[in-house]
């Protein structure tokens, strides 16, 4: 008879099996990113149709067979649904969703990208939140938390510190910042970073999860930590994220409204 384990986590994704059934991506704290059939969760009276859906977090009570598991039971603590109504957030949410898959292995400790994933969804159901922001710190340290924050509290090559009023590049061959200095003897790509910048980016490799999305910086500076991060991640990463050009085609249309 298989073994009943019982695991805190969230939902990734979800994708139909059959006429009833799913397929669900789950992302725990005590065995990782694993996968689950949740059986009859597409019929209407089922006690999983909710619950076996993406931005659902609980505690997931599951039969673990010799090469998958199957969903017997969930006690949801917290349901992102309103995210389904708030465009772009929505799409946001599956991009966040999707990174926190990609890095996702069996077996591991994914406490920490499981607290950041609730604390993404969180900001961006708050009225007024900028989105943009939260996608910078998101992607910032999700890399960090896996092991690749880059080096920004010193040049890679001189070692001095960053200091207000200065401009300094972010190199992605040395992982880290440069200091005028030194860009001169790079030959490769630097993205401009002002103080401010350089500043935020300290800010979300360091700060508690719960102060990582408690911030808001200016538009120019957003725009400087934009090109550096997005960057970042391609260069670090080895796939097109699928829910990606869905999120950049949709923010471009509410920018044009």
């Amino acid at each position: 008879m298989s073994d009943l384990v019982t695991v805190q986590g969230a939902v990734l994704s979800a994708m139909p099996v059959g006429e009833y059934d799913r397929r669900i991506v789950l992302l725990t704290r005590e065995r990782g990113k694993i996968s689950a059939f949740a059986k009859g969760a597409r019929r209407q009276n089922s006690p999983l149709l909710a619950a076996a859906s993406p931005f659902v977090f609980g505690r997931f009570s599951l039969y673990e067979g010799r090469s998958s598991y199957t969903l017997q039971s969930v006690q949801v603590s917290r349901q992102f649904i309103g995210l389904a109504s708030l465009h772009p957030g929505i799409y946001y949410g599956y991009y966040f969703a999707e990174i926190a898959d990609y890095f996702g292995r069996e077996g591991t400790d994914e406490k920490a990208m499981l607290n950041l994933l609730y604390a993404a969804f969180s900001a961006l159901s708050r009225t007024g939140a900028s989105h943009r922001l939260i996608r910078c710190a998101y992607e910032l340290r999700a890399m960090t938390e896996q092991g690749m924050m880059p080096r920004l509290f010193a040049c890679t090559a001189c070692g001095r510190q960053p200091g207000q009023g200065e401009r300094w590049f972010f190199s992605q061959e040395e992982h880290g910042l440069v200091c005028s200095s030194c860009a001169r003897r790079f030959s490769g790509r630097l993205y401009p970073l002002s103080y401010t910048a350089v500043y935020t980016m300290q800010y979300i490799v360091s700060v508690p999860m719960e102060k990582l999305f408690a911030f808001c910086v200016s538009q120019e500076a957003l725009r400087e930590l934009e090109k550096c991060t997005f960057a970042y991640l391609a260069a670090n990463t080895d796939r097109q994220f699928r829910s990606l050009p869905i999120l950049e085609a949709v923010n471009q249309e509410t920018a044009s409204d």
